[in-house]
């Protein structure tokens, strides 16, 4: 009987262990699994947390497999987290590039004594940056500027054209998308302050005005207020007075009903204190634009012999007045709506937006609802058949079924989350997160995420923890809803994508918080190296 070689022997050899290396690696990988999941059993025994309702999904991003699920398929309201598909839907279709357009218009010429014979129209196509807000946006919202800096700007260029006289109205045209405010489920009381502006395509500070509330020089008197910007069509009744010191904390109410121009102040503030600032929403923001556009010229100079006024169009896209027609912008269509006439408007001033990633990074690191529901709108106006909810809400369906979620998998009625009627599956989340990953866009998805311990809404979080760093996701927060969902890089290096949904708590938000916290560091830490 002939003698076998070494090698062949090693091979018989590996081939009769290739079973047991098997089995090893399986037990091994089975006992990690089982490992997770006593540590999540453990962080959501707690009978407050448990009695809430948990869906979990958690990915690898290498191979596709599962890595933990928990209600993987059920809905759950995803409160801002609807944002991530709001975003990536953006990227996907319109670009990181894409630039807004803000012009300036009347339909004749300016004449030798720098007169306009008719209305001077302030045209707006849905730009969410008009404001004060620096950018690129760097760890944290700045204002540095002026709310109304583009509306100066805009102004200094009329009146460097020569525009000394105006005959007709100052109008603010928002006609780019129908007058449609708010987003269906939006709560009543939400309405009131920043996080529930009201949508328009002509939206100035993000449509809102800051009020700022300092106690008075003297016990007794009336506290002071500063609003900015302000205009004369609101009115401000303070109610506020300015109490001794050491007599508790301030104690202060504040309404604006909707509908209302009328803003209500009350309650409160010892001397000593040092004083507070709200973002309060204003009623309709076109008309908010035109009084400041005609302050602005007006203090210039420029003689306006008409008023100011708002043009809106109504949800089939049929302006209510329409003077001078709309060049689209960015590669739109020109808006499916008759016109009264058909003179080219002379172009008197115009502003230019940074491109579409540096708001797509606002939203998310500091989950910006009005902007994410203006980009909802152009996704409609742009890709769709008109710039209304409902419109970007279909072309946001088609960019899901290429990221293979099905219609079961998601409900939605707005772009930013604010909406309690969304319900979306922690299995359908993740989808968007590996379909994302594959993307040419992907690094500039991921770099619109909140990291760790570092920026936007987890610039607290995961501080000195396993995660820090480690961590690009986005949160979300509605009364009995947290969630978080993103990207996962493991202590041994494996990439993740989770989420994490949180429903029907009844305990203050920031334990729920610090739960999904740790379920994120129970995933972090793989190592198989007891915590000390």
């Amino acid at each position: 009987m002939p003698r076998l070689r070494p090698a062949v022997l090693h091979l018989i050899a590996a081939i009769l262990l290739l079973p047991l290396a098997s089995s090893a690696a399986e037990s091994a990988a089975a006992k990690k699994a089982k490992a997770l999941d006593k540590k999540i059993e453990s962080i959501l025994a707690d009978p407050e947390l448990s009695r809430a309702f948990w869906g979990i999904s958690v990915v690898s991003m290498r191979d596709g497999k599962t890595v933990y699920a928990m209600n993987p398929d059920k809905l759950f309201a995803p409160a801002s987290n609807t944002k991530l598909f709001t975003t990536a839907a953006a990227l996907a279709l319109l670009g990181p590039d894409y630039k807004f357009r803000t012009t300036v218009e009347t339909a004749g010429p300016v004449d030798k004594y720098g007169r306009i014979g008719g209305d001077v129209v302030l045209v707006g196509r849905g730009d969410p940056n008009l404001s004060g807000i620096t950018l690129p946006y760097n760890l944290k919202v700045e204002r540095k500027l002026a709310p109304v800096r583009v509306l100066e700007d805009l102004a200094d260029q009329l009146v460097r054209s020569g525009v000394r006289y105006i005959d007709g109205d100052v109008v603010a045209d928002d006609t780019f998308y129908p007058f449609e405010r708010y987003g269906e489920g939006w709560a009543h009381d939400d309405l009131t302050w920043d996080y529930g502006a009201p949508i328009s395509a002509l939206s100035i500070n993000d449509n809102v005005m800051f009020l700022n509330i300092l106690p008075a020089e003297r016990v007794g008197e009336k506290a002071f207020i500063n609003a900015d910007p302000f205009v004369s069509s609101y009115h401000i009744e303070n109610r506020i007075m300015t109490t001794p010191p050491a007599t508790g904390p301030r104690r202060l109410a504040i309404a604006r009903e909707p509908g209302s121009t009328k803003i209500t102040l009350s309650g409160t503030i010892p001397i000593d204190d040092l004083g507070d600032s709200f973002a309060l929403a204003i009623e309709d923001p076109a008309e908010f634009a035109a009084d400041l556009f005609r302050a602005l010229l007006e203090k210039r100079g420029v003689v306006i012999y008409g008023v100011s006024r708002a043009r809106h169009a109504d949800k089939v896209n049929v302006p209510t007045i329409v003077v001078t027609s709309r060049a689209s912008h960015g590669g739109g269509t020109e808006p499916a709506v008759p016109t009264l006439s058909f003179t080219a408007p002379t172009l008197l001033a115009s502003y230019e937006s940074m491109r579409l990633a540096e708001d797509l990074r606002l939203i998310n690191k500091v989950s910006q609802n009005l902007h994410a529901e203006m980009i909802l709108r152009l996704l409609g106006r742009e890709k769709g058949t008109a710039g209304t909810a409902e419109s970007g809400l279909e072309v946001l369906h088609s960019v899901l079924t290429q990221a293979g979620i099905g219609p079961e998998e998601y409900v939605f009625y707005d772009g930013s989350g604010l909406s309690r009627k969304n319900l979306v599956s922690a299995n359908a989340m993740t989808k968007l997160l590996k379909y994302a990953d594959g993307q040419p866009w992907a690094a500039q998805f991921d770099d619109t995420l909140p990291k760790a311990g570092s920026d936007g809404s987890l610039a607290d979080r995961f501080k000195g923890g396993i995660a820090e760093g480690r961590v690009l996701a986005k949160t979300g927060s509605l009364s009995h809803v947290n969630a978080l969902s993103g990207y996962l890089t493991t202590m041994k290096g494996e990439r993740l994508a989770f989420s994490i949904l949180v429903n029907n708590h009844n305990v203050n938000a920031n334990r729920t918080i610090e739960a999904i916290d740790k379920l994120v560091e129970a995933l972090a830490d793989d190592t198989g190296v007891p915590k000390k």
